[in-house]
């Protein structure tokens, strides 16, 4: 362990109270006990923060509980003095001189972090959607600073810094640094607006799986950054991106695409598609030097070469699925996203999300018939379409999954590909009816609000494919394998 000597007494005391010794990380430790955890900060002064006196502790330790104790109530508790008693000794008591300052955590089992449920390989689709909604109810908590201005390109120079400072290749690190520099200075006016729009926030900072626990059943968001406000107040695309570069990373693209379209969903920000290759690369480079220094030289390698393979562009497309409810457009629609386009993969705009959006629901809650008025069924499809042409405008491909019944409909989405010129793919699933009705009348927690009555009542009128492709979804499996017939290299590149 490598704490700061003017502490070795304040360590010896709370090791003693906790029963063990405390896991540490580069600025605290953290001394985990039977139902309490103490966390002190290191008495240290770094070039991005300052420690060192044991007000700067105490005012540190405020902060952090300030800003995590309504993501996360009950998880954070307080912040108490370490007090020298008249005999000499150590203890968390009201009277005597301060020596030092710590804060005060329940105690999460292991097995409720999500880097052990990572490991566990117990990170299932539910999960992945709470913890979205998790985000997604955090960033909209938040209060929009329309005044603020990130400085991207300081925080891109930091890290070329620290990866210098933490030994990797200077060569590619170097290269690293121009080609983030470029990609930023593109994303210039992009930024002001979503600075105008409300998109800058006092956001977590450091958003990242080690920092997402479960709590009372539910994911909860942990440890915001509390010692720098400049590398904290930034855009939720950019705060998102840590956890998105993560699961990525660690478990593999669908666990991220799920992520991304599951938070889009819930809080509409389908613009911020447009800086996700700069923004997960620039995640990716955090990790590479925090990886170098914490003496990880194959994941250093591994993080450095995920930044630079962030930057290079992949062809978008515009994917259509339609068909009767119970065709498994959704299932379709969600099994190729990740294989399409850039990182993490295709952004899929669903028109039954979109309307539980316009009403303020949850995606699984039930509307009322009222919610599926023709006047309101324009607003989805016009939201749906103007989505897609801004994805697909930004290099992003997407995945458009709605009924499209409606010939109009399906002109919107072919004509938001054509003004982007994108290339366009259009599939109209099929399957036996009593093969739809089972699938509808077993369907939980979706979207959709269609019944066996919806579908029975919609069938009369299904257009079949038209010019889309046809495809037969009696199988799941067989149905993607024939849709990646029709489609170009997801990966090839531009």
């Amino acid at each position: 362990m490598t704490s700061p000597t003017d502490q070795a007494e304040t360590v010896a005391y709370l090791r003693a109270l906790a029963g063990t010794d405390p896991i540490e990380t580069h600025i605290s430790l953290v001394f985990l006990g039977p139902d309490t955890v103490w966390k002190l900060k290191k008495s240290v002064h770094l070039a991005f923060l300052d420690f060192s006196s044991v007000e700067a502790r105490r005012h540190f330790s405020e902060r952090e509980l300030a800003l995590n104790a309504q993501a996360a109530p009950g998880l954070y508790r307080d912040v108490v003095p370490i007090r020298r008693q008249l005999d000499g000794t150590l203890a968390l008591t009201a009277e005597g001189p301060v020596v030092d300052w710590v804060l005060r955590m329940a105690r999460v089992p292991a097995a409720d972090f999500l880097t052990t449920i990572v490991a566990e390989s117990r990170l299932d689709p539910p999960l992945l959607d709470a913890i979205a909604d998790a985000v997604a109810a955090y960033h909209q908590a938040l209060q929009p600073l329309p005044n603020a201005r990130p400085d991207m390109r300081w925080i891109a120079d930091g890290n070329v810094h620290s990866a210098l400072d933490a030994g990797l290749p200077p060569d590619t690190v170097q290269a690293w640094g121009r080609a983030i520099t470029r990609a930023l200075d593109t994303l210039t006016p992009w930024l002001e607006q979503r600075a105008i729009d409300g998109f800058v926030r006092r956001a977590h900072g450091d958003l990242h799986l080690g920092n997402v626990c479960l709590w009372d059943g539910k994911p909860v968001l942990f440890d915001a950054l509390e010692f720098d406000e400049n590398l904290a107040t930034i855009d939720l695309g950019y705060d998102l991106a840590f956890l998105l570069m993560d699961l990525e990373h660690q478990i593999g693209r669908p666990a991220a695409n799920r992520v991304l379209n599951r938070y889009v969903a819930r809080t509409g920000d389908a613009a911020l598609v447009e800086a996700l290759p700069a923004f997960l690369s620039m995640r990716a480079m955090v990790r590479a030097h925090v990886a170098a220094r914490s003496g990880q030289p194959e994941a250093a390698q591994s993080y450095l070469a995920s930044a630079i393979a962030y930057l290079r562009p992949a062809k978008p497309i515009v994917v259509a699925v339609g068909g009767l409810p119970g065709s498994g457009k959704s299932t379709l629609a969600r099994a190729l996203a990740p294989e399409l386009g850039s990182s993490p993969g295709a952004l899929v705009v669903r028109s039954d999300e979109i309307r539980k959006r316009l009403f303020g629901s949850a995606p699984e809650q039930r509307l009322p018939q009222a919610a599926y008025t023709p006047k309101i069924s324009r607003q989805v499809f016009e939201i749906l379409a103007e989505t897609v042409r801004q994805a697909a405008a930004a290099g992003h491909a997407v995945v458009a999954d709605a009924t499209f019944m409606s010939a109009k409909h399906r002109t919107m989405v072919t004509e938001a590909a054509r003004k982007t010129g994108v290339s366009f793919a259009g599939f109209w699933l099929q399957a036996p009816m009593k093969e739809l009705e089972r699938r509808v009348a077993a369907r939980t927690g979706d979207a959709s609000d269609a019944t066996v009555a919806v579908l029975r009542a919609a069938a009369p009128h299904d257009p079949g494919p038209v010019d889309w492709n046809p495809i037969d979804a009696s199988d799941a499996n067989a149905a993607l394998a024939r849709a990646r017939n029709f489609l170009p290299d997801p990966l090839e590149a531009c």
